[in-house]
Order: structure tokens, then C-alpha cells, then sequence
């Protein structure tokens, strides 16, 4: 007999004291945005309606709702089926399984949560990808009757890819096991073998059952062994881990606000950092540079916008500035790229190959681009990379992108909002992979970046790492047709440092069209220079 029991239909109380919500509301700077994950009929949607029911965040009018949904599609017989209160596709009711991500909100004296319950099914983890993207946790469910099965590794190295560092394992239906120690030891033991595969800092271990409620909010009287906090306490009380943005202000835009004549605004959300009326700031990928005039949010100018926070700014001089663009601080690293390397989640039936030709949407910026090459893919049996010439759907590739138009990236361990992208068919625009910026190639992103400085350029010309080889393979052999021609070796060795020294001055004076144009401001015309 679990310690909370489940209530038959005929029992449920539907007095206001029981069903209506908690009214207690947390401050905002403690919600937590958490998924649960694992695989199919792991009892997600059943642990997230439990949840909400103990916590009292459940209507009348839903509680009547979901007595009614339990006798027409329950699985529980006589007792409420608490999954009925996530899952409200008919498809979902009908088949028993989360197709779509569905998100619910709740609150306590301590913390307001967002719950994200995503699909276990294979066919569908692109949705449970699409939840973790924006969470700050994972709870990942382990059916103690089946252990850790390949989609439980699946979603364990999304949740890590994805940057979320904090997770709960939730080893649910521990009542069909009778609350067996030695069945969940062992399931986390496995689950610790896997854990170097994956970037996660904090980790817990809860045995539970979604369905009785055992460990969901108070501790069960059927795992006296077990010692540890409840969900909800752990849920409390957790401090997640989370990618650190930085605080260099960057705001990719969104839209460019031209209501008249007299205003032209340009509209996003500050992805880190912030921004003040009066400070400097560069327009990327152009290169020009202004000083922002005023700052707009939701009710009107402020005096300061931070990162997280949607809004306007208008510049003290006219450039241009359109979608996809994004504003930083003179002397941001961050630069437009048309290459880099990536790792990718493969969504579509169709074999992903070299050479397949996408589209990129990165931020709010997209461009023409293609899969390079196909370095590894990622075998979600052992983690190990090997070598492939395709990625199935739900496989997970190493790969390099290339861009048509560059795009302005950083590295995904710095911004999830400029270092996340996905790829799009673009005949029948259907999103075909996800991923994220692993590796930037600096040595020629440097030289085509429009806010690099001369001597920035010089210095990548004359002393990167590749160009220094070629040109000391190219003076050797210089000086070696020197001796074949019959100059004495002082001349040979003369002939060759002078090749080394002038080689990048002489490719810049004999190709110039490989130089970065410089970027031109719409706004500097003289008379006659229109369209």
C-alpha cells in the first residue's frame, strides 16, 4: 500500500479547499523552467498531472474534466488517470502517448515552475529537442521494471547537448517492482556508468511512482530506505546550472519599427548584457558603429535594458540595419561566419549527406547553406563517434556548415541564441535538423569580419598558423631553384627570407579581390548617388 493513495473515481472531493490552486505566488527570480524526458510510457504525463493535483493546482472544473476523461480513456481503471491532464490531443488520448510538447505552470510558497512534458516516442524527439532548448533542468523517467533503455541515452545526450547541466533521474512505477532497493541501485549505477558521456554537474536519484504519488511531494512510507528529498522538495530547492551568457551586450534584430518619417527603431530581445541611452554600439555584420539615443521597453523609455528583456532602440544616425543583424559593443569578438562547426540532431526521414543543400536559421538571421562535410556520427549505444556517410532520422552527426551569406554565430557554450540553429528544406521548408556551434574558424573569420581592425588583418596574414607554413614551404623552395640555377647558397638563403617576408604583401598587390571590401553606409551619399 503506497504511502499517498490513489483516489477511485467515485471518491474524488471536490471541495475548494482541496482542488483550487494554491494562491501562493514566488518571486519571479525563482522560476525554474524544467522538461521531463525518457522513453515512451515512462510515466512522464502521469508524474507532471500528479504533481500538479498535490500541489492543489488544479481546478474544480478540470478536476470534473479529468473524472469524466479517466472513465472514456482512462488506463488506471477505478482511479484518476492523472496523465489525462497533460496529454489533451485526441491523438494523445486515443494511443496513450505524448505527441506534443505541453507546457504547464504552477506555482508554491518558494518557486513558480513551467513544466515542459515532451514526447518519449522516437518519432517524436524533435519535440522533446524543442523542450529542452529553452530548460534550466531535466527530470529524466527510468520505468524501474525496464531500466535505461536506448531512448533514455537519446534524450540524456540531447538534455547535455542542449547545455542543461542539472538533472533528476525519476525512477518511476516503483510500486510494480514493491519498492525493491536493489532494482533502483542498480538502475543508478547504470546510470552513473553513463554520466562521463555527458556534461552534467549536479545529478539526483529519486525512486517514486507518478501514479500513487509516492516521493512526489511528501516522503513514502514504502522506501524507508531511501533517505533523500522529495521531487518537489529537490525541485524547490535546486540551484540549475545554467550556461553562462556572458555580459557582453548583444541584441539580434528582429524587426526594424518605422511607424513615420521621424522614428525608425530597431526591435529584439537582449540576448546578454545590457545597454544604456548615450553608449556605443556596433552594427554587425556592416560594421558601422552609433550611439544609441533611447531605449524603449514595454511602458516607454528606460534608463537601462537587460538580457532577457524585449526592446526598441533608436541610434543617434541613420544606418542600415535590418533582421538578422545584431548589435553589439565596439570590440565584440563575435563575428559573421560563413563556416563552422557544428553538432546536429537529424529530424527527417531523409538521409542527411554531404553536400545537401539547406537553409540556415540562426537567431534571427537565415541564409542558403549546406552540410560541408560529415565528419562522425554519434552512436547513442556508447557514445563514441564513427565514421558515416549519412545521418538517419534521430541520429546525432558531427558536421561542418557552410553559409552562402555569413551569419553572425559564437560558440554555443557562450549563447544559446547565436549559437543554435536549425535546418530547413527548402522546397518543402520542413525542419530537418537542429544543432549547435561547436568551433569557429578564426583564422579567416578574422580576415572577413567587417569589424576587424587593419592590424588584426596584418597580423593574421603575415603570422596564422597555416599561412606561416605555406609561405616557409613556398621560401624553401625558392631558395632550392636558386642553388639549381646556379646562385651561391648566401644568395639562395637571401632570396628565400625575402620570399617569406613579401610573400602576403605581394598576394594582396596581385589579388586584391580577396581583401574584405570595405562595408558602404546607405546613409553616406553624395548628390546624384541614389538607385
Amino acid at each position: 500500500m503506497s504511502a499517498v493513495r490513489s483516489l477511485p473515481l467515485a471518491d474524488i472531493d471536490t471541495d475548494d479547499s482541496a482542488s483550487a490552486p494554491t494562491p501562493a505566488v514566488a518571486p519571479a527570480a525563482s522560476l525554474l523552467r524544467f522538461i521531463t524526458c525518457g522513453s515512451v510510457d515512462d510515466g512522464k504525463s502521469t508524474l507532471i498531472g500528479r504533481l500538479l493535483y498535490d500541489t492543489k493546482s488544479v481546478f474544480d472544473d478540470q478536476l470534473e474534466a479529468l473524472e469524466r476523461d479517466s472513465r472514456k480513456f482512462g488506463t488506471t481503471g477505478e482511479t484518476l488517470d492523472f496523465a489525462l491532464l497533460v496529454d489533451g490531443l485526441s491523438a494523445e488520448r486515443e494511443q496513450g502517448i505524448t505527441i506534443d510538447v505541453a507546457y504547464r505552470y504552477f506555482s508554491t510558497a518558494r518557486r513558480a515552475f513551467i513544466i515542459a512534458d515532451t514526447p518519449g516516442h522516437e518519432q517524436y524527439t524533435r519535440n522533446m529537442a524543442t523542450g529542452a532548448s529553452q530548460a534550466d533542468l531535466a527530470v529524466i523517467l527510468v520505468d524501474a521494471r525496464k531500466g535505461i533503455l536506448p531512448q533514455t541515452r537519446r534524450h540524456s545526450f540531447i538534455t547535455s547537448m542542449v547545455g542543461i547541466r542539472s538533472v533528476i533521474v525519476a525512477v518511476n512505477k516503483m510500486d510494480l517492482v514493491d519498492f525493491d532497493e536493489a532494482t533502483f541501485r542498480r538502475i543508478e549505477a547504470d546510470y552513473r556508468a553513463l554520466l562521463p558521456a555527458f556534461d552534467f554537474v549536479d545529478i539526483s536519484f529519486i525512486p517514486l511512482s507518478a501514479k500513487n504519488g509516492d516521493n512526489i511531494i511528501a516522503p513514502s512510507a514504502n522506501t524507508p530506505w531511501y533517505q533523500g528529498p522529495t521531487l518537489l522538495e529537490r525541485l524547490e530547492t535546486v540551484e540549475a546550472e545554467r550556461l553562462a551568457e556572458g555580459d557582453a551586450f548583444r541584441l539580434p534584430v528582429q524587426y526594424v519599427n518605422r511607424p513615420n518619417l521621424d522614428f525608425r527603431g530597431f526591435c529584439g530581445q537582449i540576448t546578454s548584457g545590457g545597454v544604456r541611452p548615450g553608449e556605443r554600439v556596433l552594427a554587425l555584420p556592416s560594421g558601422r558603429e552609433a550611439t544609441v539615443d533611447t531605449v524603449y521597453g514595454a511602458n516607454g523609455p528606460v534608463e537601462r535594458a537587460s538580457a532577457g528583456e524585449a526592446v526598441t532602440l533608436t541610434l543617434d544616425r541613420e544606418i542600415d540595419i535590418s533582421r538578422g543583424d545584431v548589435l553589439v559593443r565596439p570590440g565584440d569578438r563575435i563575428a559573421a561566419r560563413s563556416e563552422f562547426s557544428a553538432q546536429i540532431l537529424s529530424l527527417t526521414d531523409r538521409p542527411l549527406v554531404s553536400g545537401t543543400r539547406l537553409v540556415a536559421r540562426l537567431g534571427t538571421a537565415q541564409s542558403p547553406a549546406a552540410i560541408r562535410r560529415l565528419e562522425a556520427a554519434v552512436d547513442i549505444h556508447t557514445f563514441q563517434t564513427r565514421p558515416a556517410n549519412a545521418l538517419s532520422m534521430n541520429e546525432i552527426g558531427k558536421v561542418v556548415i557552410g553559409l552562402d551569406k555569413a551569419l553572425v554565430a559564437t560558440l554555443y557554450s557562450e549563447s544559446r541564441d547565436l549559437g543554435s540553429f536549425i535546418l530547413i528544406d527548402p522546397l518543402t521548408n520542413e525542419t530537418v535538423a537542429l544543432g549547435i556551434v561547436t568551433a569557429l574558424p578564426t583564422e579567416h573569420a578574422a580576415m572577413a569580419s567587417p569589424g576587424t581592425t587593419g592590424s588584426q588583418a596584418a597580423r593574421t596574414s603575415w603570422w596564422s598558423d597555416k599561412v606561416t607554413i605555406y609561405r616557409a614551404v613556398a621560401a624553401v623552395l625558392i631558395g632550392i631553384a636558386a642553388l639549381l640555377l646556379g646562385l651561391p647558397l648566401w644568395a639562395a638563403i637571401v632570396l628565400g627570407v625575402v620570399d617569406f617576408l613579401i610573400r602576403p604583401l605581394l598576394r594582396h598587390v596581385m589579388a586584391p579581390e580577396i581583401r574584405p571590401e570595405k562595408p558602404v553606409d546607405p546613409s553616406d551619399v553624395g548628390d546624384g548617388a541614389g538607385i
